[in-house]
């Protein structure tokens, strides 16, 4: 069955996309914590325009330059250190996350249906493989470029190689089904 090892390799690539959810998890401990400490100085700097200026003796108007310039930056470093453990959270979740499990699924799917169709045996093989080498050389350099820091992944993925592949797949794979769709699974 030509379409088994899309379905093997589809669950397995599935489990390892799908353990990258706790790993997010654990940065959002992070983000927590950057998001108290923003709140903690941005709220100072709100109190201070807020505060009623004939009563409370430390106001806006009563801060020297130095005193508000440092007020200001403490809030901008905290609300940038949020930025930053979003954007580490993101990055995962926009990338290797997201296209690894959608590329699972789409090779469990093509496997499933590659035992439906009714094509030439190397066709067949060669669209099996298109799409477990386009999810290799797409979410699976995602994974490494992101997950792993490896900047030569980078450079791999920048050739698009692996969408190139996959939407080859699925243009082939359109055209079996169209023509050798069988309503039962086919021997080879």
């Amino acid at each position: 069955m030509v379409g088994k090892k899309n379905v093997i390799f589809g669950f397995l690539f599935l489990a390892t996309t799908a353990a990258l959810g706790p790993l997010m998890v654990v940065k959002y401990d992070d983000w927590g914590v950057a998001n108290t400490e923003k709140q903690l100085v941005v709220g100072q700097l709100q109190a201070l325009k807020a505060g009623d200026y004939e009563e409370d003796p430390e106001t806006l108007d009563d801060l020297s330059a130095k005193q508000l310039a440092v007020a200001n930056a403490e809030a901008i470093l905290a609300m940038n250190k949020v930025g930053a453990n979003e954007f580490e959270i993101d990055f995962i979740k926009g990338g290797p996350h997201a296209h690894g499990n959608l590329e699972s699924l789409l090779n469990i799917v093509v496997g499933i249906a590659l035992c439906f169709i009714a094509a030439p045996l190397r066709l067949k093989q060669a669209v099996s493989l298109m799409f477990i080498v386009g999810t290799l050389m797409h979410s699976g350099l995602l994974y490494l470029e992101r997950v792993f820091m490896l900047p030569w992944a980078s450079t791999l993925l920048n050739t698009g190689i692996g969408p190139v592949l996959i939407l080859l797949g699925l243009v082939l794979m359109g055209g079996m089904a169209v023509k050798g769709f069988r309503g039962e699974v086919v021997k080879e």
